[in-house]
């Protein structure tokens, strides 16, 4: 039973993205990406910085920054190749960087977690952190027979962290870390009105320290209220992607559904926002992606001419204005990334290939 609630939530393995696996030398621009008229002849890798911001000192397709390396099929599998103090090296005759010499070379290293010496990432970590075990895509069902909270310590109505509180339907299960997550907001696929999934809203962390029917748990970690009703799912670990950005191999056309971190009600966001999209696995989009926004082109009315003719209906173009980095895909869902915008992000706009 605990395996198939696995799948039914979708808690599915991410897919590295490799060159070797997702074609990326073949589908790469024939075009060079372009260099910036300021971009710098050296730079100095510091704590804090990105593959993806240091590519957009040299050029407004930060993305393709394996093409500015001239990394090969088996360097791109693993993309964390730069680390803090090295010393980048612009050739303009060529449009490529290096590292200067006497720095690490660009081949995979193994260094302590959390020193200076780490590796840059793909793109902001701290941002999509939160995402990798959480928020998921359910199906309308699919935690209606997960565990369930059925009392709480002394009553309690929101339980905290340390906390303890009974769960129903747990049984004879080896497992002892769960996590607790409530149904979330529909996700509907703009073009088709489709019921794509559910959002499970992640709200902590519990450990069973007794089991039977009912089992107890307690919650040792809490990220939002929990509450009789809320339901439990074996936690299982997140495994670490190599975020290689690249463009998809076949034309994709997708929808924004929504939007996390929006300002006020008009459903906007800015750069580093997440959102969903409605295009997954099954359209071909894959962990890695870069795709660009659109402003979804609207439709006007211009009055006729003369009093017998009909109005003429006049769709406007659609218009882009930013980037969006994909980090998570479910069968017909994505999670991405906003990276570089020129406007603010609205629900229903477009994504497209870059």
């Amino acid at each position: 039973m605990y395996e198939q609630l696995r799948k039914s939530i979708t808690t599915l393995a991410f897919v590295a993205a490799s060159l070797a696996s997702s074609g990326v030398g073949a589908q790469a621009p024939s075009t060079p990406p372009a260099l910036n008229p300021d971009a710098p002849d050296r730079y100095i890798v510091v704590p804090g910085d990105t593959l993806w911001g240091i590519s957009e000192r040299f050029t407004h397709s930060p993305w393709r920054w394996p093409e500015l390396w001239g990394l090969n099929r088996d360097q791109i599998k693993n993309p964390h190749l730069i680390f803090p103090g090295n010393v980048i090296l612009l050739d303009r005759a060529t449009g490529t960087l290096s590292l200067a010499p006497g720095t690490v070379k660009l081949s995979p290293k193994i260094h302590d977690a959390g020193s200076t010496d780490t590796a840059i990432p793909s793109i902001p970590a701290a941002v999509i952190e939160p995402y990798l075990t959480q928020p998921l895509v359910i199906e309308p069902d699919g935690l209606d027979n997960a565990p369930t909270i059925v009392a709480t310590q002394e009553d309690r109505v929101i339980i905290e962290a340390g906390n303890r509180a009974y769960v129903r339907g747990i049984g004879s299960s080896n497992e002892e870390d769960w996590s607790v997550y409530r149904p979330g907001q529909a996700l509907i696929d703009p073009d088709t009105d489709r019921t794509l999934g559910y959002e499970a809203i992640y709200l902590g962390r519990a450990r069973r320290i007794r089991a039977g029917e009912p089992s107890t748990v307690q919650l040792t970690k809490v990220t939002q209220e929990v509450t009789r009703g809320d339901k439990l799912v074996p936690a299982g670990p997140v495994q670490a992607v190599n975020y290689a950005p690249h463009a998809p191999k076949t034309p994709i056309r997708g929808r924004v559904m929504t939007i996390y971190g929006s300002v006020g009600k008009t459903g906007e966001s800015g750069p580093y926002s997440i959102i969903t999209i409605n295009r997954g696995r099954a359209d071909g989009v894959e962990v890695g992606h870069v795709m660009a926004l659109y402003r979804y082109g609207a439709t006007v009315t211009e009055p006729a001419k003369e009093k017998y003719q009909p109005a003429t209906i006049i769709h406007l173009p659609e218009e882009r204005y930013g980037l969006v980095f994909v980090f998570r895909v479910f069968d017909r869902v994505s999670y991405a990334l906003v990276m570089r915008i020129t406007r603010p992000v609205h629900a229903l706009d477009v994504v497209r290939n870059p």
